[in-house]
């Protein structure tokens, strides 16, 4: 159906002359009465009866009114949906319970008024698809660089390093230290069964085990966090990685100790990854709101890949100074 000859029946309805419905909808009035004609031949009734007056709703006109009516609501919200600033952002976080899900509700702490859809994609690729398809308009991932050459329409910049935690069940030899050198680490058995080999998180892991001489284990299934954290809690022998913004709830007889590895402090490196064309102003929002400052860690000496450390996604730029 023709929303414009939609929207000029209703400007007819409501001015109660075809002549002021021109006016109003800056064009002539043959125009107007071409619309409706158009519109009456489509419905196969007739909407308006001339008078001296103007134009007088018929019976089925004043039935079709209030489904008019609808329909240009309908058009309104169709477009609000997809204008810059209208619809939700969408961002990838891969995991609710990890740093970006944090980064995130920080943003909107921040900007109350930023309407947000938040996803969980599996890795990178996934991430770097729906961004380039317009699925969703961001994604907080490690650049796996020189690895993993973005495409040119690909925008990216280092949002926040996340330091790298043990993480330790009471029995362990560790769980007394307040904090742990990785050179400590060497010869324990660090137990990680979520790491799938091919993602960002098996190369920051990788490259770390490499790095130090870490005993990084992988074997057996990945039944989810829970199951995880109760094989940790028994253990006088593993320990497990985790990130300093991980949330994670135990029971309290669990008594797990999250232990700061520092001298150097590994850490993670999220960055923020977006398409270059993609002219949302919440987007520009979140990229300044990750760009603040608020994010720095304490920790003087650190760790990080030498992938991580090329010079495709710059660290966010410094504040100017008067």
């Amino acid at each position: 159906m023709d929303l414009d000859a939609v929207r000029t029946f209703v400007a007819a309805a409501d001015a109660g002359r075809f002549q002021d419905a021109a006016a109003e909808l800056s064009i002539t009035q043959q125009a107007v009465s071409k619309r409706i004609a158009t519109l009456e031949r489509i419905l196969r009734v007739r909407l308006f009866t001339r008078t001296a007056r103007g134009a007088k709703l018929t019976i089925d006109g004043q039935s079709f009114l209030p489904h008019a009516r609808d329909l240009l609501r309908a058009e309104e919200r169709a477009v609000a949906s997809v204008c810059p600033g209208r619809r939700a952002l969408r961002v990838d976080v891969i995991g609710r319970r990890l740093a970006p899900a944090a980064l995130l509700r920080d943003f909107h702490r921040a900007h109350p008024e930023v309407e947000l859809d938040v996803v969980t994609l599996f890795d990178a690729d996934a991430a770097i698809d729906a961004i380039r398809s317009g699925t969703i308009d961001a994604s907080f991932r490690a650049v796996t660089m020189p690895g993993r050459q973005l495409p040119d329409d690909i925008g990216v910049v280092r949002a926040f390093d996340e330091p790298v935690q043990l993480l330790t069940g009471p029995a362990h030899e560790l769980a007394a230290a307040r904090a742990v050198t990785p050179a400590e680490l060497v010869g324990h058995r660090i137990w990680m069964p979520g790491i799938v080999p091919g993602t960002e998180w098996a190369a920051y892991y990788d490259a770390l085990a490499a790095a130090f001489g870490l005993t990084i284990e992988i074997t057996g299934p990945d039944f989810g966090t829970e199951p995880l954290l109760d094989t940790i809690a028994d253990s006088r022998s593993l320990a497990t990685f985790v990130g300093e913004q991980t949330r994670l709830v135990w029971p309290a007889d669990h008594g797990l100790r999250r232990i700061a590895v520092r001298d150097p402090a590994p850490v993670y490196p999220h960055s923020l990854v977006w398409h270059r064309d993609n002219p949302r102003p919440t987007l520009a929002a979140l990229r300044d709101h990750l760009c603040s400052g608020h994010f720095e860690h304490s920790d003087a000496e650190t760790w990080t890949p030498t992938w991580a450390m090329w010079s495709g996604p710059p660290r966010c730029p410094a504040p100017t100074t008067s």
